[in-house]
């Protein structure tokens, strides 16, 4: 792999139809969580050069099915080393079947985990999982924050975003659009709730406090199908933020462009 001193980012899906991120510094190749199939992610990272057999680790967020579910796919197939927290590997054992696990390593949420040179902080989050968290990757040079999954906007959020070079950060719901949408009152309060996910204008308003920062670039992800668009999401941040932040959509569809830092 030729290093130029880049970080290099590819969001190979990002949405509740699954989660799947790719991020190479300094030598190390990094996925972070599988909720693709191990076909899809191995011919996405293909279409831009790059061989699913030679990731470092495979490091997971939380133990939802949309983040977690191909984990051993992933491991059985391509032989990726799993890092996950030991609670949310038994509770996504409990909910879906991953099979065989061979090489699993367990970090400690909060605690921060070390391949060479670059490290990947991870910071617990109030979102309804059982030991949640997301990550900042640091090279030393450069810092991504890939941070989905919140919960609400807790203490510290703008902070680590504005620590960041670049941030993939949730942008999940327009709140008219679920007040109108077809979900049950009860996924509603969970989705707005303190445990469920941020809006599109509180994830607005946290890059726009953050212009001005070191953050150059933010991807937009895990947009909702029902209760979210590409379209609205992005009205949302141009009317808080306006042109101040390079705001691009991560799709729940299609592998992104080889992003860098």
């Amino acid at each position: 792999m030729h290093d130029d001193g880049s970080m290099r980012i590819i969001s190979l899906q990002s949405g509740s139809n699954g989660n799947c991120i790719y991020v190479e510094a300094d030598g190390v190749r990094l996925l972070f969580d599988a909720g693709i199939s191990g076909s899809t992610a191995a011919e996405r990272l293909a279409q831009h050069g790059r061989d699913i057999r030679k990731i470092d680790a495979l490091i997971i967020s939380h133990d939802h099915s949309d983040h977690i579910r191909s984990a051993g796919i992933f491991q059985r197939k391509y032989g990726i080393p799993l890092q996950v927290t030991s609670r949310t590997l038994a509770a996504a054992q409990s909910r879906c079947s991953l099979g065989k696990l061979s090489e699993v390593h367990h970090f400690r949420s909060g605690s921060t985990i070390r391949f060479g040179s670059v490290t990947v902080q991870t910071v617990p989050t109030p979102h309804d999982s059982d030991d949640g968290v997301v990550f900042i990757v640091d090279d030393g040079r450069k810092r991504l924050g890939i941070m989905t999954d919140l919960g609400h906007v807790f203490q510290d959020l703008g902070r680590l975003i504005a620590s960041c070079d670049a941030v993939l950060l949730e942008s999940n719901y327009d709140p008219v659009m679920l007040a109108n949408g077809p979900y049950p009152r009860y996924l509603k309060e969970r989705i707005k709730g303190p445990r469920g996910h941020i809006s599109n204008r509180e994830a607005a308003e946290l890059l726009g406090h953050a212009s001005g920062s070191r953050l150059q670039w933010a991807f937009i992800g895990h947009l909702s199908e029902q209760n979210n668009s590409p379209d609205v999401a992005m009205k949302t941040h141009r009317e808080v933020h306006g042109c101040r932040m390079d705001v691009r959509v991560a799709s729940r569809y299609a592998v992104s462009d080889v992003m860098c830092v």
